[in-house]
């Protein structure tokens, strides 16, 4: 009994300090979950119970095998990770600071895919490739960018800094700075270099064509209705 409770204990100072290094390593990645999302309760919450947060966690150990060439362990702890939080992170992808998955079931990330810092990426969100061509295939995130739900982004393309890219866009072609795009495919409409509010709703975004359809029935109404 003695020894039970011994090992009881050993496993219980193992968590703790497994969750206090995993606290201060994650830090910023924790702190960048709790500011974007409103129903993070806790840190405590965000660090245990966070798919995305896991999936990046995964990720960095991965990557650190990747860089010294021990492709298989990588791939095999990518695996699991995709296996346990239904995200899949290539561990030969490159993730700048606090990045931050919200929900994150169906999220790919390619083998070359370049994230920059305080990126922001919904559920089923794909930074892929588009064939079988070697070396940069993936897509290169900027700085400060949100990428909705569903989105495809496809290809050695660049999305620059403090864009946004709506829920299900296809986007295959390069993508300004301070920029929205919406559809499919891409369509690009300029924000007056105005930085984007990460807190933005992904699924009610402005498309301009669209607009531009609506004034135009309202100016066929009213030419009929005289």
């Amino acid at each position: 009994m003695t020894c039970f409770v011994g090992i009881l204990f050993i496993l219980l100072a193992l968590s703790i300090i497994k969750i206090v290094v995993l606290s201060i390593l994650f830090y910023a990645d924790i702190r960048a979950a709790q500011k974007r999302d409103p129903a993070a309760k806790g840190f405590l919450e965000v660090l245990l119970l966070y798919p995305g947060l896991h999936a990046l966690m995964w990720y960095r150990f991965a990557h650190i095998f990747y860089k010294i060439h021990f492709f298989f362990i990588a791939r095999l702890l990518s695996q699991l990770a995709r296996f346990f939080t239904g995200i899949e992170i290539h561990p030969g992808a490159q993730i700048g600071k606090r990045f931050f998955i919200d929900h994150g079931m169906g999220v790919v990330i390619g083998e070359t895919a370049i994230i920059q810092d305080d990126v922001l990426l919904y559920q089923g969100v794909t930074l892929g490739g588009t064939g079988l061509e070697k070396g940069k295939r993936h897509p290169t995130v900027g700085n400060n960018v949100v990428i909705g739900g569903g989105a495809k982004i496809l290809g050695n393309i660049t999305i620059g800094d403090n864009s946004y890219i709506g829920a299900n866009a296809v986007v295959i072609k390069d993508v300004p700075v301070n920029s929205t795009v919406v559809g499919v495919p891409g369509r690009i409409t300029k924000q007056d270099g105005k930085k984007l509010d990460v807190i933005l709703d992904h699924m009610h975004i402005v498309d301009p064509i669209m607009q531009n359809i609506e004034e135009l029935e309202k100016r066929i109404d009213k030419l009929e209705s005289k």
